[in-house]
């Protein structure tokens, strides 16, 4: 059984304060709590863009408080690009494009190493265009 004081942790063993401390370095952040303020931004677009199996599985991987802010968004149905992402969370933390996407990708970068290779890729082929640079990968777009 597990003790109330111990943190809780995701299937991953990754805890909410360890993945906020490698955000608030990724993004070089001068606190926590600025950290968090950033994590929670993103994590909920973000869960406003994921459905299905995907979904289940990265919340399964994050730690739980930051699966509860992924999960507690209602998905939409038109998917934004990786550009409207990022100006859909300036627009709504009144920030400029471009912290947004600094912010972003502090987040998405951490994301992405919890998620794992495989879940990443599957994330990234349910998301319209753009997506792969906020998580940190290079966007291969196939010749037609």
């Amino acid at each position: 059984m597990r003790s109330l004081r111990e943190p809780m942790r995701s299937v991953t063993g990754v805890t909410f304060e360890a993945m906020l401390e490698k955000i608030r370095y990724e993004g070089a952040y001068p606190t926590r709590e600025r950290a968090e303020a950033v994590t929670h931004a993103v994590l909920s677009a973000l869960g406003r863009q994921l459905t299905g199996d995907e979904r289940v599985e990265l919340a399964a991987r994050l730690p739980v408080e930051a699966a509860r802010i992924l999960t507690a968004q209602i998905p939409v149905s038109d998917l934004l690009t990786g550009w409207g992402f990022v100006k859909e969370i300036a627009t709504r933390h009144g920030g400029t494009p471009a912290t947004a996407r600094w912010d972003t990708g502090a987040v998405l970068a951490t994301v992405g190493r919890i998620a794992g290779s495989d879940l990443l890729d599957r994330i990234l082929a349910q998301l319209p265009s753009g997506y792969a640079l906020l998580f940190g990968r290079a966007e291969l777009i196939q010749a037609a």
